[in-house]
């Protein structure tokens, strides 16, 4: 049976933290920022966390 593979994509999106939480960044903070306030794109360079219900569903594109 052939190895299994990790999801590229989401390899490149998401990180585990320390204490096993996944780490991601937020979206919206790529083009057309012109008619955002400065406060609002500020706001999304932070990274956040990815939610309790969609961390499993991460985790199986992760691991492999």
């Amino acid at each position: 049976m052939p190895k299994m593979k990790s999801n590229s994509s989401a390899k490149k999106r998401f990180a585990f933290t320390g204490s096993g939480k996944i780490k991601r960044k937020h979206a919206y903070k790529s083009h057309i920022l012109t008619k955002m306030s400065t406060k609002r794109k500020r706001a999304l360079t932070h990274s956040g966390l990815v939610d309790k219900s969609d961390a499993s569903r991460v985790e199986r594109m992760l691991s492999a």
